[in-house]
Parts: structure tokens; sequence; C-alpha cells
């Protein structure tokens, strides 16, 4: 149980808690973007600064103009229904995402065929929300058929082939693969470096994750030094507030607290929590793993009570954003239930446990 409650707060990686944001990664794949016309340059500015409602607004109104010019099936209005996805996929709707990515997926190969790099784009895209969803083995299978793909028709050592290479490292880290990850994240990491410099975005996404991987070895001062390079870069580039870096400082928060330093940890995971909440909403995914990870920290001070209540906030937003049945969700019902059992709630405990995938005990 112990080793389930520290996983739900490890650095954040990618497809949710524990896994960096392989949408960044995806989000400069070819066509992801390329909405031309000042509706769609609007949205993806809102969408690279974080508001995503704005950006969904003006993708709505791209959108709404390239079907009555162009038709539904045209490559341009395609583009823009995949960028909708995308925006669905940063609010943490996936499943509403999937909607938007299979209906530019279909379109898709029919206009321009089952290899063209726009297709493939969504195909990426499509294992991108996979992964999130905690689909692992389906999220390999699609980023194996889109990595095939950009080897062949773009060469091994270009960023958007490098890309997918950091995203199947990104799900053998969140399978517990991390002598793998390690191995394809260092591979897209010397292809960034090489291609786009040592302080460029996907570069300092590669740095957080390998961060990530000391972390889990235990190797906290290295993972410190690099998660250091990572917030600087991205405080530069990007903002203070900005999700990217908000990320970061949570990585922070969970390294602290994984080196017992309870206080300094709630510190990082209280300024993640407010910018989180400020930028995402109080019910994403990232904001909700915040939470989680004070819970725990709460908990290791013996401040019982302050966890159960933290504990039962993630577990309701969870609910509500993930479903019941998400390993995230799980992972926090059962820090709940090991705790009411703890604390002599048992009547508590036992309402929860049919509730988990199987009803053992969390403790074991």
């Amino acid at each position: 149980m112990r080793s389930q409650a520290a996983q739900s707060g490890r650095l954040l990686a990618g497809a949710g808690p524990g896994c960096f944001r392989p949408a960044r990664a995806s989000a400069l794949r070819l066509g992801h973007r390329r909405t031309e016309g000042w509706p769609g340059r609007l949205a993806a500015l809102f969408d690279r600064q974080g508001q995503y409602e704005k950006a969904l607004e003006w993708y709505e109104r791209a959108l709404a103009g390239r079907e009555k010019a162009l038709g539904i099936d045209h490559p341009h209005t395609l583009t823009t229904v995949n960028c909708m996805g995308l925006v669905f996929v940063n609010q943490g709707q996936y499943q509403k995402a999937l909607e938007w990515y299979e209906r530019a997926l279909a379109g898709r190969e029919k206009a321009l065929g089952v290899d063209h790099p726009h297709t493939l784009t969504t195909v990426h895209s499509m294992a991108l929300v996979f992964g999130k969803q905690g689909q692992y083995a389906k999220a390999l299978e699609w980023y194996g058929r889109a990595l095939a793909e950009d080897e062949k028709a773009l060469g091994v050592d270009h960023p958007h082939t490098l890309n997918t290479v950091h995203c199947m490292a990104v799900i053998f880290n969140n399978q517990g693969q991390y002598g793998r990850a390690l191995e394809w994240y260092e591979r897209a990491l010397a292809g960034y470096e090489k291609a786009l410099g040592v302080d460029h975005p996907h570069t300092l996404t590669t740095v957080h994750n390998i961060a990530s991987i000391f972390c889990r070895q235990g190797q906290y001062e290295k993972a410190l030094e690099w998660l250091e390079r990572v917030l600087a870069g991205n405080e530069k580039a990007l903002g203070i507030d900005h999700p990217h870096t908000l990320h970061t400082v949570h990585s922070m928060a969970s390294l602290f607290r994984d080196q017992g330093q309870y206080e300094k940890a709630l510190e990082w995971y209280e300024r993640a929590l407010a910018g989180y909440g400020k930028a995402l909403g109080v019910d994403h995914p990232y904001t909700l793993s915040t939470v989680n990870c004070m819970a725990f920290v709460f908990e290791k001070q013996e401040q019982y009570e302050k966890a159960l209540e933290w504990y039962e906030r993630a577990l309701a937003g969870r609910e509500k954003a993930l479903g019941i049945d998400h390993p995230d969700t799980q992972n926090t019902l059962r820090c709940l239930i090991n705790l009411y059992q703890s604390v002599g709630q048992t009547e508590q405990a036992q309402s929860l446990q049919p509730c988990l995938y199987a009803p053992e005990s969390p403790h074991n």
C-alpha cells in the first residue's frame, strides 16, 4: 500500500500523474497546429497559453467556417478537428478527445491515406489518449505504428520521430519498466539536443522524465540536479504559471517528499496546486494528482484527519474525471481504505472495498 501511495505522486512525466506530458511532444507533430486563418491561429495561441476554453471557442469558429467553405472531409477541416481533440486532452476530457481524434483519423485515412504524415499525427494522438487512460498495451501498439512510419518517411533523427520515441519511453515508465524507459529517453534526448538544442521544450521534457527515473531509483541528488535544469528553462521560456512549469514544480515537491522533507514538499505542492487550479481547474487530473500527493504527505506527518479529507477530495475528483476503474482512482481508493483501517474506521473502509478491482486487503 505504501508503494501505491508513493507511486501516486511520483514525478509527473506524461499520461496523467506519474507520466510527463506527451501532449507537449505530440502538439508539434506535423499538422497538429497547422490551422490556417486567424481564428485557428488565435485558437492555437490560447491553447499554448493554457487558456483551453478560449481555444475551444475559437477552434469551433474555425471549424464552422472550414466545414462551410471546404466541406467536412477537407484536409484543412480535419486539421481543425484534430486540434479540437488536443485541447480536450489538455483539459483531461480523454473520452471526448478520442471521439474527435476518431473523426479526424477516419477522414484523414479516406482523404490522405493511411501513411500520410497528417494521418500519423492522429495515430500518435490516439496513442497519447490511450496512455492517459492507462491502456498501456494499446498505447504501445498505436505508437509502434506511428514510429515505424515516421522512421521510414522522415528518418530516425527527425523531431517527429523523436517525439514518438519519447512517448514510447513514457509508456514503459508507466508500466514500471524503468530500465527500458531510460534507454528510450536517452535516445530521445540525444536526438533532441542535436536537432533542437539543449533548452528546447522537447529537450527539457525529456530531461524531466529522466529525472523521474533517477527519483524512482533513489538517486535523489541526480534527480534534483536534472529537475533544476528543467525548472529554470521552463520559467524562462514559458513563465512561472504555465502548466509545463507547474509539472516541474510538482515534481520538485515529490522529490522532497521521497527524501522525507515533508514541509518543503508541502510548500512546493501548494505552489503547484494553486497554479493548476487557476490554469486547468480544480477537477483536472493534474490538480487532483497534487491533492492526492498532499494527502499522502499529511498521512506521513500523522495528520490523519487532514489526510482523510484530502484523500476524499482526490477520490471524488478522480472518480468524476477518470472513472472508478482508472489506475489513479484505484490508487487513491486503496490509500483511503488503508488509512481508514489504520485509524480504526473499519466501517468506512469496508464500504469502499467493493469498488476495488479485487476486494483484497490494500496492505497486500
